[in-house]
Order: C-alpha cells, then sequence, then structure tokens
C-alpha cells in the first residue's frame, strides 16, 4: 500500500484506522481529561496521517522505520497539546508539529558519508596545493593540482567539494542578541512550501469523499484534461449532467478543505 511495504515498525499499514471528525473530538477531549485508552485510539486512528507526511521525507536515504516513530512522536505531542477549545483541526495543528519533529530529527543526525577512496584523493590534492604554491606564482587551482597529481579534473574537483564542512539550513548567519536569522531564512522556495503541501494533503482527503462518479469526472477534467463534452461521450451521460455533478464536487471539495 505505501512504499510497496505492508508493515512499518510492525503496523500493517493495510489495516490502519480512520476516525471521524466526531470521533477525534470526542477522543481528544477525553484524552485530555485524562483518558489513556481514548489517547490511544488517537493515535492508531491518525497514524495514516504519519505515513502521508514521512513520504516526503523518503528521498534522504533515512530508514524509513526510523521516520515512522519519529513522527509518531510528533503525533503524539500534537494530541498532548492540541487546545480542544481553540476552532482549528486536529489535523491543521498536527501536520507541522509532525514535519518539525521529523525535521529536527534529520538536523540532528544528518551524516554525510564520503568513501575512503574520495578522503584520500582530497588529501593527496590538499598536500598538492600546498607543495604548488611553494614554486608558483599564484595560488594553484583544481586544474594545477589535477595536472600534477595526474588525476582527472573532475576526480579532483569532486574530492576536494566532498571534505568541506557544510552548511546546516539551521546555522545561524545573523543575531543582535534577540532573534537570530538562519540559513533556511534566507532560501526561498515557492513552489514547495508547507502550506501548499497542507493544502495538496487537505485536497486528497476531500477527494476521498466525494462518491465514484464524482471521484472519475474531477479525475479526467482536472488531471486528464478532458472536456465536459470528452467525458459526457466516454461514459455515457448529457454534458449538462458532467457539468452539474462536476459542480456538486467542487463545492463538496471547497467545504471539506
Amino acid at each position: 500500500m505505501y512504499y510497496n511495504k505492508v508493515e512499518i515498525c510492525g503496523v500493517n499499514t493495510s489495516k490502519l484506522k480512520t476516525l471521524t471528525s466526531e470521533e477525534k473530538h470526542d477522543l481528544l477531549i477525553r484524552s485530555k481529561a485524562g483518558d489513556t485508552t481514548a489517547r490511544t485510539k488517537l493515535i492508531d486512528g491518525n497514524l495514516r496521517l504519519v505515513l502521508s507526511i514521512i513520504q516526503r521525507f523518503t528521498n534522504r536515504g533515512e530508514n524509513l522505520d526510523d521516520l515512522f516513530q519519529v513522527g509518531c512522536i510528533g503525533l503524539i505531542k500534537a494530541i498532548d497539546n492540541f487546545n480542544t477549545e481553540l476552532d482549528v483541526k486536529f489535523s491543521t495543528y498536527a501536520v507541522p508539529m509532525i514535519i518539525g519533529e521529523l525535521r529536527r530529527y534529520l538536523r540532528d543526525n544528518n551524516t554525510i558519508r564520503v568513501s575512503r577512496s574520495v578522503r584520500d584523493l582530497a588529501y593527496r590534492a590538499l598536500q598538492a596545493r600546498e607543495a604548488l604554491s611553494l614554486t608558483m606564482s599564484k595560488e594553484p587551482g583544481v586544474e594545477d593540482i589535477a595536472k600534477h597529481l595526474g588525476e582527472p579534473y573532475e576526480d579532483v574537483s569532486a574530492a576536494l567539494e566532498a571534505i568541506v564542512e557544510p552548511i546546516s539550513l539551521f546555522d545561524p548567519i545573523y543575531s543582535d542578541g534577540g532573534d537570530s536569522i538562519y540559513v533556511m531564512d534566507q532560501i526561498s522556495d515557492t513552489d514547495n512550501t508547507d502550506e501548499a503541501w497542507l493544502e495538496d494533503i487537505a485536497l486528497k482527503e476531500a477527494m476521498k469523499k466525494l462518491s465514484p462518479r464524482e471521484k472519475k469526472i474531477v479525475n479526467m477534467r482536472f488531471y486528464k484534461g478532458k472536456t465536459q463534452m470528452e467525458i459526457a461521450e466516454e461514459i455515457g451521460i448529457s454534458q449538462a449532467q458532467v457539468s452539474r455533478v462536476e459542480k456538486g464536487a467542487l463545492d463538496r471539495i471547497k467545504k471539506q478543505m
């Protein structure tokens, strides 16, 4: 089902439970009152949310079970700290909490592994640079070092870059005694914002509430780019009916989101 793997941390992902909004609200209130059974049901009923979130972090070479466990820690923190008196959906509060927990884990456990052969070449290049600087009238470049070592330019360049200490996105670049400005604050990404990603999750959840016919028409209309007339001919109804179903589906999606 997820990631071509049925079990993650011993959890069968094909049999995960889901909760209605009413069930979540009731369990949250009971959990706040100290009901441990309700807390456990809340955790179990939101594991699908954790699974959907860790998809965003699976391209970093991290163990999937580890990511799932860290995501569950974020979920538990969200359950324990959620304010049931505020008019906020639990998922709206939980998603950033889970993402934050995963980011902290990746930040604290990030290790860039460099092979021994690459390290050896890099150290030889550094020694060659030092030796060449004594005989040349200018600072030796990578091309000079590669020629001196008899190694390809690309290999020497890659080796020297591999041993450079990476800059963390969480490194402070300015502080006036108050809030610090970090490297990540200076980097923008208009395509993959948390807000856009959260909307994508909300859209997928809203799509699940549509009828089979509504799903099919929305999919053909907005994902396959077909016209209402083409859809009508393909599924055997009138263009006016397609229009009505499409409008009703979009209205339901808007309400769900």
